[in-house]
């Protein structure tokens, strides 16, 4: 850095003095706490993405600002890597660094020794704080910002209508290649969409006029006013058993639901169908095409499941998008879903030019062809850089109509066992480790044998504990045979909680 650089930095962050008595922590969910706390982070954020644009030039990297699922005054800001994936786990503990550096030439300094332990150049002018040149996007849904980032570093169209445009024309190509016998099967129920008063509605309602075949009513878009995730969300609907008032208003979590109404069962009953069911149904839609092309095309395709150990096992990777996501990577196709409804679908390169010289190959209109097209309008019609509400229900839209099932109809697909989900205050949540897979807890020393202790007192439970990768909480997930052992379980591990690390 030459002395512009350094009086520049020096300048600017005396304008921003970071909190006083708050550690802030970079993880799955960017630099989180309440809006007011971060008007520093922002900035060093900022400087944050610079860096690492001018590590891997010439890249573009994004920056957003979203309250995600949780209560609008409390934000994240975090960084979309040149691939549309999060930051490298390797700038974590740098991005904690600068985060809390206690003084503007502490901040410096670190960046200095930063830049030239990475050999990062900087050059000699400054457009803005390190040579790199921001463009604000507008309001975005988190997903259109991944989706973007990862575009524009492909070579590719990577504006806010080119979204919109590769998802509705992929969407149509599906909707044609409908079977003709299925055609008439078509569902006709409409599709209300929640938005949560956040920025996923307001987007529906311009993706919608891109689209023919879809009948959607869309609530709370946060026009008419209305509290952005009040009430809402994946983890209300999964974790409270209740009725919600919408999904996560940034748009990166998708679940379905709906009502049994009072003549069928005691009081309203939500029917979830989640991330874990989400999955099912794209796995089957999936393995219906690979097994339409069979072996006999000369190509052996990994198919890779991966979930957390909120779900049954298929493939385990640790809780947060970031492992599931690396995990996923390491097949030809590979999908991955949180139960809260965050997840995707990955297509490795090889496997995509694989079947796009098949799909040249083969004979129009052919099963096979029509097999390889399917899978070659998922890959673009599905945000393969992050989960995406609005391209996830697109794609269980259209599998549906392929399928010609209902949405209670695809609820059958497996039962799920009751469980229940809660969060318990701790003082420190980091004083909880677990295993790799996050099913058992190593620290502290001994919670785990009162959590098996207060397993075995119940038919088929299931119970673990870990810290929130969101929140400064711990979480508490238990299953059992009735929704009323569950609900005893996830009580009394939350009490061994609150026992052996106190109460916030």
């Amino acid at each position: 850095m030459d002395e512009t650089q350094i009086a520049s930095l020096l300048k600017s962050s005396e304008l921003y003095p970071i909190p006083q008595s708050v550690k802030l922590s970079y993880g799955t969910a960017g630099f989180r706490a309440d809006a007011s706390l971060l008007e520093s982070t922002v900035y060093r954020v900022g400087i944050l993405s610079s860096l690492r644009s001018l590590k891997l030039k010439p890249s573009t990297v994004g920056l957003m600002i979203t309250a995600s699922h949780n209560r609008v005054s409390d934000n994240g800001v975090k960084v979309s890597d040149p691939s549309g994936g999060m930051l490298s786990q390797e700038w974590e503990p740098f991005a904690d660094q600068i985060a809390n550096a206690s003084y503007p030439r502490e901040l410096v300094s670190l960046i200095r020794d930063f830049a030239e332990k990475e050999e990062i150049s900087m050059g000699g002018s400054v457009s803005s704080v390190l040579g790199c040149v921001a463009v604000d996007k507008g309001v975005l849904t988190t997903p259109q910002l991944h989706w973007m980032v990862r575009a524009k570093n492909r070579g590719v169209k990577a504006t806010e209508s080119d979204y919109f445009e590769s998802l509705s024309t992929s969407f149509k190509c599906l909707i044609d290649l409908i079977p003709v016998e299925k055609i008439e099967r078509r569902r006709s129920s409409k599709l209300v969409l929640d938005g949560a008063n956040g920025v996923g509605g307001q987007k529906m309602e311009v993706l919608r006029g891109y689209l023919s075949n879809l009948d959607v009513e869309i609530r709370n878009t946060g026009r008419d006013g209305g509290v952005l995730n009040e009430g809402v969300g994946a983890d209300f609907v999964q974790k409270e058993k209740v009725v919600p008032l919408g999904f996560d208003g940034d748009a990166d979590r998708l679940v379905y639901f709906y009502v049994l109404s009072s003549e069928s069962c005691s009081g309203d009953k939500v029917e979830l169908l989640g991330g874990d069911k989400i999955l099912s149904l794209f796995a089957l839609f999936i393995k219906e095409q690979l097994n339409t092309l069979g072996d006999g095309e000369g190509k052996e395709t990994r198919l890779g499941v991966v979930q957390t150990a909120y779900a049954n096992e298929v493939v385990f990777a640790k809780t947060g998008v970031k492992h599931l996501h690396e995990k996923a990577a390491e097949y030809d196709v590979g999908i991955y879903f949180e139960a809260n409804g965050h997840g995707t679908i990955l297509f490795s390169e090889s496997f995509l030019s694989w079947l796009v010289g098949k799909q040249k190959d083969l004979s129009q209109g052919s099963e096979k062809h029509n097999a390889v097209s399917r899978l070659v309008a998922v890959s673009n019609l599905i945000n393969q850089a992050v989960g995406d509400a609005l391209s996830g229900l697109l794609l269980v839209e259209v599998i549906l109509q392929h399928m010609g099932w209902s949405v209670q109809k695809w609820n059958e697909l497996y039962k799920d066992l009751p469980s229940r989900q809660v969060k318990v205050e701790v003082p420190d949540i980091t004083a909880v480790v677990t295993t790799s897979k996050e099913t058992e807890a190593l620290k502290p020393l001994g919670i785990q044998d009162a959590i098996n202790g207060e397993i075995k007192k119940y038919q088929r439970g299931r119970d673990f504990i870990r810290p929130s990768g969101t929140e400064d909480v711990v979480r508490v997930y238990a299953e059992a045979s009735t929704q009323e052992d569950a609900d005893s379980l996830a009580n009394s591990v939350s009490q061994l909680v609150k026992r052996f690390l106190g109460s916030s």
